[in-house]
């Protein structure tokens, strides 16, 4: 066997790789599964999750219903991956307010206008209304939704002000609890107007800031080391 004979069968071998990775396996393009869920994302926000079908984001999204059952089994893992997009877009900087550098009060500052502002913001609101309407009979989305997003920011939110108990800047018995009650805190009077339809706008910058200054001013009050 001459030398390039046997340099051949590796040769294959690179030829194939190279096409396996320019033409992405079934249920693995990034390009088409975010076709399929901008499309998902359309439907659901004009129909409502109830009334959505497979065959309604199938025709939205503009790709076959073969196709859309090779990345989604049903509308739910499908509902489901859409909100997890979303959660990571929105709060892709959320938690870094809480590792930047400065006192206690500047940094809880930072962390609840970040928070009301995305939590009151028309994309998390719509996800929150969608999510609630469909819990009681799909709990177990609820219970994942709530997990990795409320869940995840609260325990962020918790480590930072254990670190904070340690370094003797704040004094607090327990910080589990202390945590939520930052959260609510900072959407006093905006959250529940919001995710009701109360207030027909957003709140402004100024009202957030106004509602999180004075959150942050009753929480350093009870747990401020220094109080």
């Amino acid at each position: 066997m001459s030398p390039d004979t046997e340099e051949f069968p590796e040769a294959c071998d690179q030829v194939l790789e190279y096409l396996r990775r320019g033409r992405p396996a079934a249920g693995q393009d990034p390009a088409k599964r975010k076709q399929i869920l901008e499309g998902a994302r359309r439907v659901f926000i004009n129909m409502g999750f109830d009334a959505a079908s497979m065959n309604d984001i199938t025709r939205e999204a503009g790709v076959s219903k073969g196709t859309i059952y090779v990345y989604f089994n049903n509308k739910e893992e499908l509902f489901e991956a859409l909100i997890e997009d979303e959660r990571k877009t929105i709060f892709a900087n959320l938690y870094d307010a809480l590792e930047q550098e400065g006192s206690v009060r500047d940094t809880l500052l930072r962390y609840g206008i970040a928070l009301a502002w995305k939590i009151t913001s028309p994309g998390v609101l719509k996800a929150q209304r969608t999510v609630i309407s469909i819990c009681e009979r799909m709990p177990e989305l609820g219970v994942r939704f709530y997990e990795r997003g409320p869940k995840r920011g609260h325990d962020k939110l918790a480590e930072y002000l254990e670190r904070a108990v340690k370094a003797g800047d704040l004094a607090i018995p327990d910080v589990d609890l202390a945590a939520y009650q930052f959260t609510d805190l900072c959407m006093a009077g905006l959250f529940r107007q919001c995710i009701f339809g109360y207030r027909s706008a957003i709140p402004t910058e100024e009202e957030v800031r106004r509602v999180v200054t004075s959150g942050v001013d009753v929480f350093l009050k009870a747990y401020g080391a220094g109080k």
